[in-house]
């Protein structure tokens, strides 16, 4: 088991990681940034997040954004922003369900598939840098696909009791 840390600094794999999957849940939440900080509120992180801009600052130590700047996300920041992922999991689960049901029967209904996609993939085009490979291979549809349900799953293993848990090993453990 290795865990991507030196010292107090998160690794590069672990921010994009988590930077992701933050980017699927705005996906199916359309109000985004608003809910990530209403739930940041919810669980007392004011410290950690005063304010939205702050959220989105934390989120640009992903090496694959446009506004990329290497600020050296800390391990209580990082912490935070698990926490809001694995709560804003378990409020949008039924619609992550829904999501990977409708890619296993995709001929019933591939229109809720297609539209997460569209919009996953429009997400990326505007927040990401489109010259990165790793970018570029998000945006492939048939690598795209196999990232997006391997995301979803993740996500959908968070709701449990022990999602926060699993989700922090499942980074560090990269």
């Amino acid at each position: 088991m290795t865990v991507l840390t030196k010292g107090n600094k998160v690794s590069r794999q672990s921010i994009e990681k988590l930077d992701l999957l933050l980017l699927i849940l705005e996906t199916i939440d359309l109000n985004g940034i608003q809910s990530l900080y209403a739930i940041s509120n919810r669980l007392n992180l004011n410290d950690v997040f005063p304010n939205k801009v702050t959220i989105w600052k934390l989120r640009n130590n992903n090496p694959l954004r446009k506004s990329y700047v290497n600020n050296n996300i800390k391990l209580d920041e990082f912490d935070a922003l698990i926490k809001i992922t694995v709560e804003l999991s378990r409020y949008l689960y039924p619609y992550i369900r829904e999501i990977l049901q409708s890619k296993e029967n995709f001929e019933k209904n591939s229109v809720i598939w297609n539209d997460f996609n569209k919009r996953f993939i429009e997400l990326i085009k505007e927040r990401f840098n489109l010259d990165s490979m790793r970018v570029k291979k998000l945006l492939n549809q048939t690598e795209n696909n196999e990232i997006v349900i391997t995301l979803l799953l993740t996500l959908s293993l968070c709701i449990s009791n022990q999602g926060y848990e699993k989700l922090k090993n499942l980074l560090f453990d990269f």
